[in-house]
């Protein structure tokens, strides 16, 4: 019996250019075209298409895509799951990073890997976004990762006030504060001392950055509370940004209304992925003390 193809339009993407991305692109391009699969790629790879007879598109063919394979780092995956992944194209991440939690394939396991969840041999991990608006402006920005409101300089405190849907919480000052889904526990709130959560709780991390008090800690909430930030310091100048991106600048009196989005990011992983597994090869867990 011929088994079916799960996804029959791939698409390969990739946010840098190099020769190692456009080798595996290529054998990506090779392994899905003896499946059948109709395979488009982005104009970073470019170089891929004359010897896989695969088909540059611009982003609205790429909408079309029934799933989303990166090549790179989680950089990579956070780009294109901002773009494409919050549209509902699941995506699969082939890892070059040193650091990957969502991209999670390494290169040598490609061509079994590919074919397997291309007949549909998978898991997938449905991750939530985070969305913030300045002073209840109709258009949100997204985040994956992590919504973080900071002074921008070294040991230059701001001051906020924090309220939990309309509960006041607490105010501080401190450098910043990283507010952060689970997807982004491993990310910046984990070099910060933020505590890892694992994919499948439904929770939202509160972490002051360098607080000017001796009693802080991080604040977990559950994922569908309304989160508020209010801007009291008058004297220095904050910034917000978005997983690093779409960085706004914040003055006294501006109110950040953060919250999940209604809709969810859907990652694609081989059969045998396991986020403590992860876990331990990443963050070198059970490693021996030398």
């Amino acid at each position: 019996m011929k088994l079916k193809l799960k996804f029959k339009k791939i698409a390969i993407c990739a946010s840098q250019k190099n020769n190692q991305i456009d080798e595996i692109a290529k054998q990506c391009c090779e392994v899905l075209k003896s499946l059948d699969v109709i395979v488009y790629v982005n104009d970073n790879l470019s170089s891929v298409v004359n010897s896989t007879k695969s088909k540059v598109v611009n982003d609205k063919t790429l909408k079309q895509a029934d799933l989303m394979v990166v090549i790179g780092g989680d950089g990579s995956i956070l780009g294109f799951a901002r773009r494409f992944g919050s549209l509902g194209i699941p995506l699969l991440g082939i890892n070059l990073g040193n650091l990957g939690f969502l991209a999670d394939i390494a290169p040598e396991n490609l061509t079994s890997i590919l074919t397997d969840i291309a007949y549909g041999k998978f898991k997938k991990d449905k991750r939530f976004f985070l969305e913030a608006s300045i002073n209840s402006e109709k258009r949100p920005y997204i985040a994956l990762n992590e919504i973080v409101i900071h002074s921008g300089k070294v040991a230059q405190l701001i001051e906020y006030e924090v309220f939990i849907d309309e509960v006041f919480v607490y105010r501080q000052r401190a450098d910043g504060l990283i507010i952060n889904s689970p997807t982004g526990s491993t990310a910046y709130s984990l070099s910060g001392g933020g505590p890892i959560i694992h994919p499948d709780v439904k929770a939202i991390t509160l972490l002051p950055m360098f607080p000017h008090s001796l009693s802080t800690s991080p604040l977990l909430v559950k994922d569908t509370s309304n989160i508020e930030i209010v801007m009291i310091g008058s004297k220095n100048k904050a910034t917000l940004s978005m997983d690093s991106h779409n960085s706004l600048s914040l003055k006294k009196g501006d109110s950040i209304l953060i919250q999940k989005t209604s809709y969810d990011l859907t990652l694609i992983h081989p059969r045998d992925h396991n986020f403590f597994s992860a876990c331990r090869n990443k963050l070198g867990w059970s490693s021996a003390i030398t």
